[in-house]
């Protein structure tokens, strides 16, 4: 099973600036580009910040590094779209630099840009799910259990070999890129999640007097 990656899903043409750029230039560049925020960088294209509409709206005469938050919240190019979601919604932002192992600036993801993924259709969800996770992966067939999906919920119900296999099927399921939330509703025919322990032999230093 694989999922989507940023590095995929990015927009590798980004408008950046210079810590040194004036803040009326930043803010020209915001207007005709129609975006947001910029990423801040140095000389060698690594991001040193972020900055937005909302850190200009009060600021003038300032450069690009005076107004920047940082440090910036970046995503790898090979992280999980799943992961970069997660962290915009985490840290509130709206959009991520995408960086290199060198820090460097190589692309930009936005909200929006990941909408798209999760904007998945139930139908698409339910056939990766058991067709890949279910069958694929877990080897588990079809009449074993019951998937339904409803705007990104998935409900999984029915009785599965081992107890074990629950929380595995479970994981790999909330793993599912377009999966928002999963109801569990699984049991299983036989619990092997017990913890046998050995009958301590502590020899002969060990044995009360």
């Amino acid at each position: 099973m694989k999922h989507a990656k940023v590095g995929f899903l990015m927009t590798d043409e980004v408008v950046s600036v210079l810590g040194r750029t004036p803040s009326a230039d930043v803010a020209a560049l915001l207007v005709e580009h129609d975006i947001s925020g910029v990423p801040v960088v140095d000389a060698d294209e690594r991001v040193l910040g972020v900055v937005s509409r909302t850190d200009l709206l009060a600021q003038d005469h300032l450069t690009a590094q005076d107004l920047m938050t940082s440090p910036a919240v970046t995503v790898h190019a090979e992280q999980s779209v799943t992961e970069a979601a997660r962290l915009i919604t985490r840290r509130g932002v709206t959009r991520l630099p995408v960086i290199d192992d060198e820090d460097r600036l190589v692309g930009i993801v936005t909200r929006r840009d990941l909408l798209r993924v999760f904007l998945r259709p139930d139908h698409e969800i339910r056939r990766v799910l058991v067709e890949e996770v279910l069958a694929d992966t877990m080897s588990i067939g079809a009449d074993a259990v019951s998937v339904r999906v409803v705007d990104g919920v998935v409900t999984l119900a029915g009785r599965l070999p081992k107890s074990s296999q629950i929380p595995v099927a479970l994981r790999l399921t909330g793993q599912l890129d377009g999966v928002v939330a999963v109801v569990d509703r699984l049991t299983a025919h036989s619990d092997d999640t017990r913890t046998r322990t050995a009958p301590l032999d502590r020899g002969t230093e060990d044995a009360p007097p």
